[in-house]
């Protein structure tokens, strides 16, 4: 997925793992991730994340899960963008990543016409290569908008994006990948008649929104500012965005193993709780092995 406003930074493989694996025991009784019997018997589980906070969080569910079921797990966090990390994944030396279905299958089937959230699942699971497996998708969806300020919609009188057509100069501001994304520049244009110029603003493009730099900003929709700072979501009904609901991306040959610990978190997750934890990322500063604990442990995952 790509931006809360361009958040995920390019970093190589392996420049930051973060943290070491947490100790946790204690599970109630009957718990769907308390350790058995052999569990834990492959070898360590490498759990990756892009370099943006949601996704870390993400990420470090699914390592503290993990561990409690008994795996050994190795964290390779803030590693990229998906032209960094599905190599890795592919080659087998990541094994577990929060991914985002609408975006990911774009980046592996550009010419998709599902837009929807089931059948972009159903189309992703046959367009990824045979070394990678999607486990269940959440509920929960974190996927790019266009958003404008309440001041921007008010004088141009906007609600959908296509309302742009009728603003001339609109600036579009975004991660640097964005450029070349489907549903970057030349999507507007082609879907919605929209032409806009690009300014890359990466981590800044919040602020150069708030700030006037840019009119239009990229923005994830689980990005607590958006409701915050009062800002506008534009309308999609053309689908230029794919559903994007967060998913396990995962080594094919670890699928079934690691389905009965990933599967439970995924139908725990909700659209509102992902807003929720980014709240408390994004205002109450709290880490993400802090984050995840306690969601974990409200969800009765952890004793």
């Amino acid at each position: 997925m790509l931006n809360t406003a361009g958040n995920k930074g390019r970093l190589a493989l392996g420049a930051a793992v973060v943290g070491v694996a947490l100790a946790l025991s204690g599970c109630a009784q009957g718990d769907p991730l308390s350790p058995t019997e052999g569990s834990g018997s492959t070898d360590t589980i490498v759990v990756g994340s892009q370099a943006y906070y949601s996704n870390e969080i993400v990420a470090e569910i699914y390592a503290q899960a993990l561990e409690n079921a008994g795996y050994d797990v190795e964290r390779s966090f803030q590693i990229g963008q998906r032209d960094a990390y599905l190599p890795a994944l592919e080659a087998g030396e990541v094994d577990v990543f929060p991914e985002y279905t609408g975006n990911l299958l774009q980046y592996y089937a550009p010419d998709t016409t599902a837009t929807q959230s089931d059948e972009v699942y159903a189309a992703l699971a046959d367009a990824l290569p045979d070394a990678l497996a999607v486990l269940d998708q959440s509920t929960a969806s974190d996927q790019d908008s266009y958003t404008v300020t309440q001041e921007f919609a008010d004088a141009n009188s906007l609600s959908a994006i296509g309302d742009l057509a009728n603003v001339d100069g609109v600036v579009l501001g975004g991660p640097p990948e964005l450029e070349e994304r489907p549903y970057g520049p030349s999507g507007l244009e082609s879907v919605y008649g929209v032409t806009v110029s690009f300014e890359a603003t990466g981590d800044t493009t919040f602020d150069a929104l708030i700030e006037g730099v840019v009119d239009v900003a990229n923005i994830y929709t689980a990005d607590p500012r958006i409701q915050t700072s009062g800002l506008v979501t534009l309308d999609d009904p053309e689908g230029l965005f794919l559903a994007s609901n967060v998913v396990p991306l995962v080594n094919a040959d670890l699928a079934d193993e690691l389905a009965s610990v990933l599967d439970p978190v995924s139908a725990a997750l909700t659209a509102d709780g992902l807003i929720a934890l980014n709240v408390q990322s994004v205002e109450d500063q709290l880490s993400s092995a802090q984050i995840a604990t306690e969601w974990l442990t409200a969800n009765g995952f952890l004793g």
